[in-house]
């Protein structure tokens, strides 16, 4: 890797064909300059650097200029370590972890990430002051779950009836807040606001790797959601919850939750529903292959292919109904699927013509981010190629309008990956 650029160089990509994270194809052979933080100009005449500027000029002829990409379900803190680690880990290498996996999202050309859940306030700060390399990150602070919910972490002898009142330790390091009834539910996602989370992540169902709720159990009243989406709307932002069923699903939405994470269980009159209230649906391919999870206890592999069983059905609805579509990846406690976040983008291909998906995880996530309003922690616009948008570019050695597959490869195809106009790997020729 070699860093280059600071916000007051300027960076000159010669001869690019530009994907703008909007259009369906690429544009003819032009110059784009970025300066400090945004993209100054796009063709045309490219004005002459500064008196003292340092420009960096790269050649570009034959490449593709791209958005950064955006994976919209990610959980920063628990991908790069296994599960009981998370939980169980003294906080400080967990953190520690964590911040290694950030610098390896970038390097995969992940320029932003909305954490789906997690302790990634530290992680955020060191991040966006540069002590380490990592994604921009739209953090959701703890997991707001009730008691048995898919957050609910704890062990059956750690419940307050056996005599244990104080917090558990999930609790004090941020992974989940427990909070039942709708006073709970107030104080839990005020504090996740307070702590700096840009929209809040509820559990409003039945999870695949959790050990007490089954799938089918719809979690959380129509007043505890409604409180937890109340909060975040006085704050100008949204809730964002996990659920895989038609109940759950249809009642988050009549709370007024703003986007529906996985979902893959769902009827069609719920998806119909959604269309209608202009509801985003975060879904993930998820299928039994080698990104598969492939659990041990037969409940939760039971549970993993009923999901597996509903993928291909929820992404046919969400075409059919127009439903506004997020994607993210999902991946929880494995470095080498981590590694793979990618794959998860060109499996997409069972359903989607590679414009369509490279629109999903640039231009059409930023839109989903871009839900929390004046708690978006990075204004300016995101996921396109655009001036004065914010230069979060991807030099592809190829064309992944016609080749979705170089995205696999960023280690070799990836010849650029600039965020917020800082150069983070440089592997392309200077011009002349």
């Amino acid at each position: 890797m070699s860093n280059g650029g600071t916000h007051g160089s300027s960076v000159l990509f010669r001869g690019v064909r530009v994907f703008d994270g909007i259009a369906s194809a690429r544009s003819g052979p032009t110059d784009v300059l970025v300066t400090g933080s945004t993209i100054a100009s796009i063709g045309g005449e490219v004005a002459a650097a500064a008196p003292g500027e340092e420009r960096v000029v790269i050649d570009g002829a034959g490449k593709t200029l791209m958005p950064g990409l955006i994976d919209a379900h990610w959980h920063a803190a628990f991908t790069g370590i296994g599960a009981f680690a998370a939980l169980l880990a003294d906080p400080a290498y967990l953190h520690l972890i964590a911040g290694r996996e950030a610098g390896r999202t970038l390097d995969r050309g992940f320029t932003t990430v909305r954490d789906a859940g997690g302790p990634t306030f530290g992680l955020k700060a060191a991040i966006d002051e540069g002590v380490i390399a990592g994604p921009r990150i739209f953090p959701s602070g703890a997991f707001i779950t009730q008691t048995s919910g898919h957050g609910d972490f704890r062990f059956t002898n750690d419940l307050s009836g056996n005599g244990c009142n104080h917090l558990h330790h999930i609790e004090a390091n941020g992974v989940s807040a427990i909070a039942d009834g709708v006073p709970a539910v107030l104080q839990a996602t005020r504090e996740q606001l307070m702590r700096g989370a840009s929209q809040i992540k509820v559990m409003a169902g039945g999870g695949v790797s959790s050990a007490y709720d089954p799938i089918d159990v719809t979690q959380y009243t129509p007043a505890e959601l409604r409180a937890a989406v109340e909060a975040a709307e006085n704050w100008g932002t949204y809730v964002m919850v996990h659920a895989y069923t038609s109940r759950a699903v249809r009642q988050c939405i009549e709370a007024g939750v703003r986007c529906i994470e996985h979902g893959h269980l769902i009827e069609e009159d719920v998806v119909e529903l959604m269309a209608e209230r202009g509801t985003w649906w975060c879904l993930q391919p998820f299928l039994d292959d080698e990104d598969s999870d492939h659990f041990s206890a037969p409940d939760q592999r039971a549970k993993h292919l009923q999901v597996v069983a509903g993928t291909d059905r929820a992404y046919e609805l969400a075409i059919r109904h127009g439903v506004q579509l997020g994607w993210g990846t999902d991946i929880l406690f494995d470095p080498s699927k981590a590694d793979r976040q990618g794959h998860m983008l060109t499996k997409l291909t069972r359903w989607f013509g590679a414009a369509d998906i490279l629109r999903l995880a640039t231009s059409g996530n930023a839109e989903l981010l871009a839900l929390s309003g004046l708690r978006n922690p990075y204004p300016g616009r995101l996921g396109v190629v655009a001036e004065g948008a914010l230069a979060d570019l991807l030099l592809v050695d190829g064309d992944p309008l016609a080749d979705l597959s170089v995205i696999e490869d960023p280690e070799h195809r990836f010849l650029v990956i600039m965020k917020d106009g800082q150069i983070h790997k440089n592997l392309a020729p200077s011009a002349a």
